[in-house]
């Protein structure tokens, strides 16, 4: 029988992933692990037909935190040093108002879910603890990527209990990350933490793409003591503009390379045991798995899902020729193709402290480079989704770590600061109920009133959609068993279609 070396990663139902290498297609006692799962998610009080209800999971991350009171909250009967100087309008769904620099989005917020109460207790950048089962966090893990107590990225984990559940089978190409590796177009401060696969080893990072082209538009960014001027792709990006996985050339080939060398260790555990499988099904499995990272690069679908130039113009400007819109665009195609989960960041270009990290010059920003590029690329991905019948299979999650203060700094251009007490969180497609409000804040948008929404339980019911019983356990480096959100998390049946 096929032994694994190294840690036995356990679920929370007992059961080892080396006894789902050993089973293979067996059944627990006649049953699939999948539905194991299903089981234990039914029983633990979920909707059990919703369990699975997503094949795929698009993740919009918008680092640096976009404020609540201009995006999916406003409040406009609240004094001026709060609401600030836009104006809400109404969307296509009833009672939800949206900011004015949304209009093209709020043409279709009746196809999601708005969660106005997520909240918790961390205000800080935190990719890691919106993103991991992580259950505390503080700035220094937030700056240290490989730090030993970081959890494994939410695509991370989907990816590694697939490949458990279903065999190696499908393509290594299931967890893609864009438009760049995280936090790497900025110069002055180290990576930060968050899309890496910590205790499961590289072999579960996202397979980062690099980014192809160039920004049609220059801007000035200043903070103090830092200063960027120059093309920005998040104004807009060249119609030669499209994606690569990282290998393919230049700076970003070593992190793809060590990829395929970890899957490789584990490849060759499998052939130092294969002369006894290769007439069976579950080692026929095994060298498929062997093979499967080198042929990688060479899988035309991956490539060929990345090249948005192959899009007519009038679908690319739909999502807007901007680097956000088009990894969007990209996303749609890479789902379409066969990937299970796509990560999009809006990530900062240029300089720390920047993307949604609003401090300074708040309502410009959110003016000229921030709300255009997401009213555009949102809309075009949902409504691309929806007319190619994919959105009900599409899980869509446009998310990220925090929210803004209420108040507002009295300084040029205006200064909202980080507040993890009220933010809001937008799902669509893949199980999720639609034209659908949850939760409420008070009158400022500081604090939550109704439906306090932890991030972890926003994690949990992703897992839910996608098939993965939330409280599934895996072994982190020391042994112990470490669930993919904490137990306190909850699948948030107000969500669910």
């Amino acid at each position: 029988m096929l032994r694994v070396l190294g840690s036995p990663k356990r679920l929370c139902d007992g059961f080892t992933r080396r006894d789902v290498l050993q089973v293979g297609s067996a059944a627990f006692g006649g049953l699939g692990l999948s539905q194991v799962l299903q089981a234990n998610a039914a029983a633990s009080g979920a909707a059990a037909d919703s369990f699975g209800r997503a094949k795929n999971c698009i993740v919009l991350f918008l680092y640096g935190s976009p404020s609540q009171l201009e995006t999916f909250d406003m409040k406009p009967a609240a004094p001026a040093e709060i609401r600030g100087t836009m104006q809400p309008i109404a969307s296509s769904l009833p009672g939800l108002d949206v900011c004015e620099h949304l209009p093209r989005l709020a043409q279709v917020m009746d196809k999601t879910t708005v969660i106005r109460s997520v909240t918790h207790p961390y205000p800080i950048h935190g990719v890691a603890f919106a993103m991991t089962g992580i259950p505390i966090i503080d700035v220094a893990m937030e700056l240290n990527p490989r730090d030993v107590g970081h959890h494994p990225y939410f695509g991370s984990c989907v990816e590694y209990i697939d490949r458990a559940q279903r065999a190696p089978e499908a393509s290594a190409a299931q967890n893609i990350a864009l438009p760049f590796p995280f936090s790497s177009k900025r110069s002055d401060q180290p990576f930060r933490a968050g899309p890496y696969a910590s205790y499961l080893g590289a072999a579960y990072d996202p397979l980062w793409t690099e980014f192809v082209g160039e920004g049609t538009k220059s801007c000035v960014k200043a903070r103090p003591g830092f200063r960027y001027e120059g093309p920005e792709p998040y104004l807009g990006c060249s119609r030669d503009s499209h994606f690569r996985l990282a290998a393919v050339e230049g700076a970003g080939r070593g992190m793809l390379l060590d990829r395929l060398n970890s899957r490789r260790s584990l490849a060759q555990q499998f052939s130092d045991s294969r002369r006894d499988l290769d007439t069976s099904l579950v080692g026929r499995s095994m060298t498929e798995f062997e093979s499967m990272a080198y042929n990688l690069l060479a899988a035309p679908q991956v490539g060929q899902a990345l090249d948005v130039r192959q899009e007519p113009d009038s679908t690319r400007d739909m999502y807007g020729m901007s680097l956000f819109g088009q990894s969007c665009l990209a996303a749609r195609r890479l789902v379409e193709s066969g990937t299970r989960l796509v990560s999009v960041f809006w990530d900062e270009f240029g300089l720390a402290g920047d993307a949604w990290d609003t401090h300074y010059e708040h309502f410009p920003r959110m003016v000229d480079q921030l709300l255009p590029g997401l009213d555009t690329a949102l809309y075009g991905l949902l409504t691309d989704l929806d007319q190619r019948g994919l959105l009900d299979e599409t899980l869509v999650v446009l998310v990220s770590e925090h929210g803004r203060t209420p108040s507002i700094q009295n300084i040029p251009g205006g200064g909202r600061d980080h507040w993890s007490r009220a933010y809001s969180v937008v799902m669509a497609g893949g199980g999720v109920k639609r034209g659908n409000v949850v939760g409420a804040t008070d009158a400022i948008a500081g604090d939550v009133v109704d439906r306090p929404i932890s991030p972890k339980s926003i994690l949990g019911t992703m897992y839910h959609l996608l098939g993965i019983d939330p409280h599934t356990c895996l072994r982190d480096r020391s042994g112990r068993e470490q669930p993919l959100v904490p137990e306190s998390a909850e699948v948030i049946r107000e969500v669910l279609a």
